[in-house]
């Protein structure tokens, strides 16, 4: 034999026809992928199947998956990358609400959010409430204040105003102010005040000293929505957070939110197969006193991972006691806690721990966090904590280096919100810059090894903007420009967009199928306006998406890609400022605007202009020099 056989004998075998492998439902091609896999960090397409990446390549590579059935979306070069998770967002709550809502998320001039008021005033039915209730703060002003009583009074004599100022103050109009019911006869409740006049009438503003309850026990006095309008409401919401790039996020649960009741619309969603934000939910006691039986109850009638991919229970929290929890107003002293919370405390984890829960846990101060975690290493004395549960500690910013080593030695995680750069001001003043250089110190927490997940806490504090807490991550600073970190805080962009994705998928046990783009991994991506990984750092909070698929389907599209997307019922009521105002503002960067969209933002911009010019001019930053209509080509 001189050389190898290029042939065998087949007598009595046919040969098999070629199998082609299955079509793709949905392939993005000419697209600059960032994957978020370390074994393949980009890619040219991305092919999806049932659901799921089904393959990633080069555009050739994955041309033989095209058939009559693939939907071809052309990325058009643009930035491509795994959809975005915020691991920490009031999302249930904030979609029974979001179309009664006007949102001031994004407006830079105070004058606009006036205006804004006032057109809603006109359109607002008898008997209802304009509500203005988070998501932004005075330093995105140009005027950088906030409004005042009068201001309100004046924009809506009559409709009762009520508006939220993070979870330190609320401003209500006069109309307000008779709609809750409030007289010189109401208590303060603990932990708040009605501030009053001189006559000792209420005047309209209403302070968290330290607590917000004040705030929500009164937003709670405003009529809610039908159920046909929640259901409405809600798929509105989820659009408007697919428009960022969402396409998961873990409910944080919190005040006013019930267990079934409260829940009841996500599921009838879910059930119908219409959500278009998978959500892993937690459940939060209510009452004060009542809180073991509560859990108690819930742990003999579900469990952590009861549901499917688009809707689950991942625990309880973030409160377990009331007692157990502090208040993150910076513009109050911190609170003291209780003396011995521990022991009811101490019983709610034991309870978790007993009948396999993981939890999510409020905590702001390290005073607070080095309490839970002396209950914490107590338990695990006894070979009961964590006992291969989650479990995680929330927004966390003053936590020390010794207590993220216990927190590592424990085996917890740490979810992060760029509440600073919404209330970064205020700590500022209270604090002072070197404790801000580390409020939180995400550095320290990836130097550790620790889990880290990134969200906003929205909506009554942060925007739902994922964009703008990226912004906070890579630059420190906040929403009206305030640095706040030192370089060796800040983190870079790769690793930013890890916290929102991957770091997310690991709170919920998720991470072998969601926050990457990988074969086998959930088909949920978004193509983007604007790269993030090039585009200046000014550009970032205005970046969105014109394309976002979760699970290979369609569920927001704009630009190129009007129309892709499913159709969901109009707002209602028809009076809803969402139906003529829209969620957040992008001011004039906002992709592809209509005409009248974009004169309207071309108006707020010049005014923002000229009211930063009379702000800087009262500061004594620049001369006040009366700008000039004339072009100067014809002064000579």
């Amino acid at each position: 034999m001189t050389g190898p056989s290029t042939s065998m004998p087949v007598a009595g075998l046919v040969p098999a026809p070629r199998r082609e492998p299955a079509q793709a439902d949905l392939l993005v091609r000419n697209a600059k992928v960032f994957t978020g896999d370390p074994a393949r960090p980009e890619a040219r397409a991305v092919a999806i199947r049932d659901g799921r990446v089904a393959a990633l390549g080069d555009d050739h590579d994955l041309a033989h998956l095209v058939g009559p059935g693939t939907k071809v979306v052309d990325a058009l070069g643009r930035r491509v990358i795994p959809g975005l998770n915020d691991s920490h967002l009031h999302v249930i709550r904030g979609g029974l609400n979001y179309v009664l809502e006007l949102r001031w998320d994004g407006v830079r001039s105070l004058r606009h959010a006036l205006a804004m008021l006032r057109e809603q005033a006109g359109r607002t039915p008898k008997g209802q409430w304009i509500r203005v209730v988070g998501g932004w703060t005075a330093e995105q002003f140009a005027e950088r204040r906030m409004p005042t009583v009068a201001e309100l009074n004046a924009a809506a004599p009559e409709t009762p105003v009520f508006v939220l100022h993070l979870y330190q103050s609320a401003l209500m109009n006069r109309a307000a102010v008779r709609a809750a019911g409030f007289t010189r006869d109401t208590p303060d409740p603990r932990g708040g005040q009605i501030v009053r006049g001189r006559d000792g009438e209420p005047n309209g503003v209403l302070l968290a000293a330290p607590g917000a309850l004040i705030l929500y026990s009164t937003l709670a006095k405003a009529p809610a929505l039908d159920e046909a309008d929640k259901h409405t409401s809600t798929r509105h919401f989820l659009r408007e957070l697919n428009r960022f790039g969402l396409t998961s996020a873990v409910d944080a649960a919190g005040g006013f939110q019930n267990f079934p009741d409260n829940y009841a619309t996500v599921m009838d969603l879910a059930a119908a197969g219409e959500l278009t934000l998978r959500i892993a939910y937690h459940l939060f006691p209510q009452t004060a006193g009542q809180e073991l039986a509560d859990l108690k109850r819930w742990t003999e009638t579900v469990r952590p991972g009861d549901g499917d991919e688009w809707l689950r229970l991942n625990g309880a929290g973030e409160n377990l006691t009331w007692a157990a929890a502090d208040f993150e107003n910076f513009s109050e002293p911190r609170p003291e806690l209780a003396t011995g919370y521990e022991t009811e405390f101490e019983n709610a984890v034991r309870l978790l721990m007993e009948n396999g829960w993981g939890f999510r846990l409020h905590a702001t101060y390290d005073e607070t966090i080095r309490r839970d975690l002396a209950v914490f290493e107590k338990l695990a004395a006894e070979g009961l904590f964590p006992g291969g549960n989650r479990w995680l500690f929330d927004h966390a910013e003053t936590v020390s280096a010794d207590s993220l080593d216990r927190i590592a030695a424990l085996g917890g995680a740490v979810s992060v919100q760029n509440r600073m750069s919404f209330q970064g001001a205020a700590f500022l003043d209270r604090y002072g810059a070197e404790a801000a250089a580390h409020t939180p110190p995400v550095r320290a927490m990836l130097d550790r090894g620790l889990t880290v997940a990134a969200g906003t806490d929205a909506t009554r504090v942060s925007s739902y903007n994922p964009w703008v807490a990226l912004h906070w991550l890579v630059t420190g600073r906040t929403v009206g420009g305030t640095p706040l970190y030192p370089a060796s805080n800040l983190i870079d962009r790769e690793t930013a967009l890890g916290l929102y994705t991957r770091g997310g998928a690991r709170l919920t046990g998720e991470q072998d199928v969601k926050g990457t783009l990988s074969e086998g991994c959930y088909g949920d991506l978004a193509i983007l306006s604007d790269d993030f990984l090039t585009v200046p750092e000014d550009v970032i909070p205005d970046i969105e998406s014109v394309l976002t698929v979760v699970g290979g389907r369609i569920v927001y599209a704009t630009s190129e890609y009007e129309g892709l997307d499913e159709a969901i019922p109009q707002v209602t009521p028809e009076w809803s400022p969402v139906a003529h105002f829209g969620g957040y503002r992008s001011g004039a960067r906002r992709v592809a605007p209509s005409g009248a969209r974009q004169a309207s933002a071309v108006a707020e911009a010049v005014a923002e202009s000229e009211l930063h010019r009379r702000w800087r001019v009262a500061r004594g930053s620049v001369p006040d020099t009366t700008p000039s209509f004339v072009d100067p080509c014809f002064e000579h």
